[in-house]
């Protein structure tokens, strides 16, 4: 990249980080014990100790972020297995009807041999004097004999398929029940982390969150220049399809909208909530977490990224964003934030994915 579209992506990226406070990740620190807010303390965390708070901070949330994907993944899961459960009892219960049929018409034969004396179709033709009552009955019992076999093996195979819809309904009840266990885990660790992050916070005086905020812009300042500077994006330029246009028109139009863990929208979004979405009102249906559209989309290099695609973040894929052109992303960052444009080398990159390829 030329010096003069660095210079241009650096400050559009000042502009971003003046209205807005970009997530950056860090080291994990001591965690130091800030002033609480109001305190006649006239202690004053310095700005190393402030940069302790930010990694704290990003180790929390980065937690939480990964905690959220496992929440989503169980939650897609039970939906599946709820459907398949529904459709598995429909299909025991027309298997039941089926038997039930079944039986009616066996039941039905076995009335008639009484009804006939007790004797079988083939006793009754060797009694028979007429020849060609003999012949026809001939017919008529071979017809009935496959009838017959063809009955019983429909009660056998009908009755074995009950069997085995009762086995996977079972079966399909046992991983829901798990997948709950899962999501509550799951629900009690983003809750615990959010708490922790918003409790450390908010015992930092206003003038130390100031200062914090700063400190959060300048390291995504510093690392989005950082991966312009490395030429990233010098062969990168290329056009979005029309799907990939409609899908950033959709998560463009969500900027502002606050970031809340589970959500799809379409108030309130997680960060992949806002990526399924966008690509669904495009018309293409993605996996609902990063960590599913980091494992089944197709993958592309970095420097031939185009706007639409999804760029997944950390080494856990436990962020994703969407690249919207010109080393830019919109995502909903992390609770207490909104849905946000951002540089796209402002958290570290672990690859980009593309939807409709």
């Amino acid at each position: 990249m030329g010096t003069g579209k660095r210079g241009l992506m650096a400050s559009a990226v000042t502009v971003v980080c003046a209205v807005t406070v970009l997530a950056a990740p860090g080291t994990a620190f001591a965690n130091p014990t800030p002033t609480p807010s109001g305190s006649a303390s006239s202690t004053v965390l310095s700005n190393k100790d402030l940069e302790a708070v930010r990694a704290q901070l990003d180790k929390l949330y980065r937690e939480a972020a990964a905690a959220t994907d496992a929440y989503n993944a169980a939650e897609e899961k039970a939906k599946t297995q709820s459907a398949q459960i529904v459709e598995l009892a429909k299909k025991i219960v027309q298997g039941q009807e089926r038997l039930d049929e079944l039986k009616e018409r066996a039941g039905a034969a076995a009335r008639a041999q009484y009804r006939g004396g007790g004797l079988p179709d083939e006793a009754h033709l060797m009694l028979s004097d007429n020849p060609q009552e003999f012949l026809d009955g001939a017919g008529r019992v071979l017809q009935g004999q496959r009838a017959t076999k063809g009955l019983i093996a429909e009660m056998t195979q009908t009755q074995q398929d009950l069997e085995q819809y009762a086995k996977d309904a079972s079966a399909q009840w046992e991983k829901l029940e798990t997948g709950r266990t899962t999501k509550a885990a799951a629900k009690k660790k983003i809750e615990k982390r959010i708490a922790a992050a918003e409790e450390l916070e908010s015992r930092l005086e206003e003038d130390e969150k100031k200062r914090l905020a700063e400190l959060e812009k300048q390291a995504a300042l510093k690392a989005q220049t950082a991966w312009l500077d490395s030429g990233v994006l010098d062969t990168a330029g290329g056009s979005a399809t029309a799907q990939g246009k409609k899908a950033v028109e959709y998560a463009t139009a969500q900027i502002g909208k606050p970031y809340e863990w589970g959500a799809e929208g379409p108030k309130t979004y997680d960060c992949s909530g806002l990526t399924s979405q966008a690509w669904a009102s495009a018309g293409s249906a993605v996996p609902r977490t990063s960590q599913q559209q980091w494992q089944q989309l197709t993958r592309v290099d970095v420097g031939d990224m185009q706007p639409g695609d999804l760029i997944i973040y950390f080494d856990d894929a436990s962020h994703v964003a969407m690249y919207v052109g010109d080393g830019a992303i919109i995502h909903a960052p992390r609770p207490g934030r909104t849905v946000t444009l951002a540089g796209a080398g402002s958290m570290p990159i672990l690859g980009v994915v593309r939807p409709n390829a």
